[in-house]
């Protein structure tokens, strides 16, 4: 698996520690957010994917596995602990090679190459700069690809979710459906 690398768009602000991570992300978790359903449509095998605001892989992994050894994941985070979870669970189920791991900052593109298939799950409340963010996806998505936002919604009121969504179709994504995800906020987004 490549080495962390710096990646765009976005900062540290006010971010969940790595250390706990584990309070959510665990295997309790399950019972109410399946990755192989959250994903289930949505990443293909052959896929280019980017999973920004990984944690410790809790979607990454999952995500890897159903891109088959011709697709790949670029997982981003603002914290290396996170990166080196997601690194140490890849390894654990013979992944690594379909996924690359990027350190966020401000400087440079997410992904080199246009993705089919972005995720932001549980993470855009933490960043400062939203539109920033929102913008490097946009550029980092190929048209045509999607783009699932979720938010969790004892965090994020349905209203600032609602200014969340209109920031993201006033850069260019177009809502497809606001799929149903458990104790979340969700839009399926697709660039045209």
């Amino acid at each position: 698996m490549a080495q962390p690398r710096e990646g765009a768009g976005v900062r540290e602000g006010h971010v969940c520690p790595w250390w706990l991570i584990r309070t959510f992300d665990n295997p309790l978790r399950r019972l109410f957010h399946r990755p192989e359903q959250v994903l289930s449509g949505l990443v293909r095998s052959g896929d280019q994917c980017l999973d920004v605001g990984c944690g410790i892989g809790y979607f990454t992994v999952p995500m890897a596995a159903l891109v088959g050894d011709r697709g790949l994941v670029t997982a981003v985070d603002v914290q290396p602990r996170m990166l080196e979870g997601v690194a140490r669970r890849a390894a654990r189920r013979g992944l690594e090679a379909r996924i690359r791991l990027r350190l966020a900052t401000d400087a440079g593109p997410l992904v080199e190459q246009p993705v089919d298939f972005v995720l932001a799950f549980w993470m855009l409340h933490e960043v400062p700069d939203q539109a920033g963010l929102l913008r490097s996806l946009f550029a980092a998505l190929r048209s045509g690809g999607r783009f699932l936002l979720v938010e969790p919604w004892l965090h994020v009121s349905g209203e600032a979710f609602a200014a969340s969504a209109a920031r993201a179709t006033a850069i260019g994504f177009e809502v497809l459906v606001k799929p149903a995800i458990a104790l979340s906020r969700a839009v399926l987004f697709t660039r045209p």
